[in-house]
């Protein structure tokens, strides 16, 4: 049940934060035709990303305590399963590193994921789409607890 209640809530976010984009492009009140077409543009796509920016979506797993080396391994089965969702642009994933210890570093997780999407659309399809909830519900019982951050990134080319 408290794995229903995080997703129901994870959605609601998403939904929240699109509805806010919406009302503060709203709010800004485009003086020329142009600016409104824009506006109204952006408002029926959800977005004002730039050209150059992704949906960054890192997630942190923490394993349940007492989980063999061979059930902890067999975890990344759940990332495995999620690479075929469409619209992810790029998917990432691996445990903890044994970096060295510093004030400001937490490795206290056993797994991360970071997906790339192009946009609001993508991860909105991703987070409802029946692989990823199907996946979550396989794969929950390895987890006590998840966290989401998801970000607006710039691609830097380097």
């Amino acid at each position: 049940m408290e794995r229903r209640r995080f997703i129901k809530q994870a959605g609601a976010a998403v939904a929240v934060a699109g509805v806010g984009s919406g009302l503060l492009a709203a709010c800004a009140s485009p003086t020329s035709k142009q600016e409104k077409d824009q506006t109204t543009e952006n408002q029926e796509t959800n977005t004002t990303m730039e050209d150059n920016e992704v949906i960054a979506h890192y997630v942190l797993f923490w394993l349940n305590d007492g989980l063999s080396e061979q059930e902890i391994n067999d975890f990344s089965g759940f990332f495995e399963e999620l690479k075929g969702i469409p619209g992810i642009k790029s998917l990432h994933y691996g445990r903890a590193a044994a970096t060295h210890p510093r004030d400001v570093v937490d490795n206290s997780f056993t797994y991360n994921l970071l997906v790339f999407f192009d946009g609001m659309d993508e991860i909105n399809a991703y987070e409802t789409h029946p692989v990823h909830l199907a996946a979550i519900d396989k794969y929950s019982k390895f987890w006590n607890k998840v966290v989401v951050h998801d970000s607006v990134v710039k691609q830097a080319v380097v």
